[in-house]
């Protein structure tokens, strides 16, 4: 089973994962693509499997005021051929997670038509790089709009009329707030769309208190026998949150400490959590992968992989891990990174 991370990568100076100049600066995929490309040789050099790219990596993509950058996947065509070589070669498994305005469900048809021309450009970008059915486009149900059964009823209608190529690589995922597990296992149900488990989704929204275990168990199942099935994993943030509130009398503003918010992820995956969700929760008999959804990205899959190998040397065969690779009193690699990412 591989551990990955999502965009940025912290572990080696300089890296980026898309080309974020303005329209001004003639942005293209093609530098995305160099980007990723060093992104790719780094993780090799780590033994990271698993990278989920940029939902911007094509900038202005399907802008309509900005015609001149509706080209870029044609423009970019040897390109992209040459980073799903790449990718394949080095056993990467890549995916994208479309940013957080994509919402297939919205009552406003002109949000869904800009929605899909998203989903339809970010799946031709998987496709002209040749990956395979593992190469997914991750979304959300979207919001309520005031009726949560409306909501679920327009996101299968809007499915329903999405073009086969998005259809191939699009998965659903439980949220933190509104679309629980059991609300997106009843989506598949009537759509047959992949799921993708959230663990930290699930525990903050299950209102219908389904069994984690048996839960997991059901999002796994919607994937084919022969697709490996990804998993969201993060663990909640603890810490005080620093946070600036403006007086509504004077006007002036002043720095206050909250308490946290647990749908926020952590900087690390707490191991013990992790190893007690992958003894305990995690079917023994059906492989998955796990993107991380931590701040401190792949320092962070760095360090767990070191804490399984210490903590739960039981499970290290299921993620390829070497447990007499690690030192477990070395936290040197980790460290250093750390400290060139903290003033990221």
């Amino acid at each position: 089973m591989r551990l990955g991370f999502a965009v940025k990568a912290l572990g080696r100076e300089g890296l980026r994962s898309n080309d974020a100049r303005r329209h001004q600066n003639g942005p293209h995929l093609r530098v995305s693509l160099s980007y990723i490309s060093e992104i790719l040789d780094y993780l090799n050099d780590v033994g990271i499997r698993m990278y989920r790219m940029s939902s911007d990596i094509a900038p202005y993509i399907t802008h309509p005021d900005l015609p001149q950058f509706h080209r870029q996947i044609d423009e970019a065509e040897a390109e992209l051929e040459a980073i799903g070589t790449k990718a394949r070669m080095l056993d990467i498994r890549l995916s994208m997670h479309p940013a957080q305005f994509i919402v297939l469900n919205s009552p406003d048809p002109a949000l869904v038509t800009k929605s899909v021309a998203d989903l339809v450009a970010a799946a031709q970008i998987l496709d002209r790089m040749g990956m395979g059915p593992d190469a997914v486009l991750v979304v959300h149900v979207g919001g309520t709009y005031g009726d949560h059964a409306s909501g679920c009823d327009r996101w299968v209608a809007t499915y329903e009329r999405l073009p086969d190529s998005v259809r191939r690589r699009l998965v659903l995922e439980n949220d933190d707030v509104r679309y629980s597990a059991a609300d997106v296992l009843e989506i598949h149900r009537r759509t047959g769309v992949r799921l993708v488990f959230d663990n930290l989704h699930f525990n903050c929204n299950n209102p219908e208190r389904q069994d984690m275990r048996e839960t997991l168990a059901q999002f796994l199942a919607t994937w084919p026998e022969d697709v490996t099935p990804k998993i969201h994993f993060s663990s909640p943030e603890t810490n005080f949150r620093t946070v600036e509130r403006r007086d509504r009398k004077t006007g002036k503003t002043a720095t206050t400490t909250m308490p946290p918010v647990w749908i926020g992820h952590a900087d690390f995956v707490h191991p013990f959590e992790f190893i007690d969700f992958v003894r305990h929760t995690a079917p023994p008999n059906r492989d998955f992968d796990v993107m991380l959804e931590a701040k401190a990205k792949d320092v962070a899959l760095l360090r767990l992989r070191q804490d399984i190998a210490r903590y739960g040397p039981d499970i290290a065969p299921r993620f390829g891990i070497a447990v007499d690779a690690f030192d477990p009193a070395d936290d040197t690699i980790v460290a250093e990174i750390g400290e060139a990412a903290a003033g990221e």
